[in-house]
């Protein structure tokens, strides 16, 4: 189910998930991942669709990399990224979300809600969502009808 070896990493959040990001981005790096941070770069207001498609630009030119998109509550990063093809964005909200959301559905966003997720669990969130492997099997059918 799980397996660990250092991942490429693409960050970007808004204003109100620009505290949280920091601390994911340090977490990531510390554990060897490789990580670009797309913004936003301070806690200014910003419009959260902006970041969410900076990021789903990036899933587009590999599939071997993760997002990781933090707003508010998680739910317009998830709506934003959505919009794109080349993403599968979840809003996970505790570890069996963040692992299923990549053994039955592939996602490979990974959304937070910077108000309601403390930073213990959204560390614990994020780095089960990137070790996890997609289980492919009888889900893969399913992705592909996304």
């Amino acid at each position: 189910m799980l397996k660990k070896k250092n991942k490429i990493v693409v960050l970007a959040s808004d204003h109100a998930g620009f505290k949280l990001k920091q601390v994911i981005k340090f977490f990531l790096l510390k554990k060897g991942n490789k990580v670009q941070d797309l913004g936003t770069n301070n806690t200014n207001p910003v419009d959260y669709p902006d970041y969410a498609q900076k990021l789903s630009k990036k899933m587009k030119s590999s599939k071997d990399i993760f997002g990781v998109l933090i707003c508010g509550s998680g739910t317009g990063m998830a709506i934003a990224a959505n919009r794109n093809k080349n993403v599968r964005a979840a809003l996970c909200y505790n570890e069996k979300s963040s692992i299923f959301s990549r053994r039955h559905n592939n996602a490979n966003v990974i959304t937070l809600g910077s108000r309601f997720t403390k930073k213990k669990l959204a560390l614990k969130c994020v780095d089960l969502f990137i070790n996890t492997k997609f289980d492919s099997g009888r889900h893969l059918k399913r992705v592909k009808k996304i």
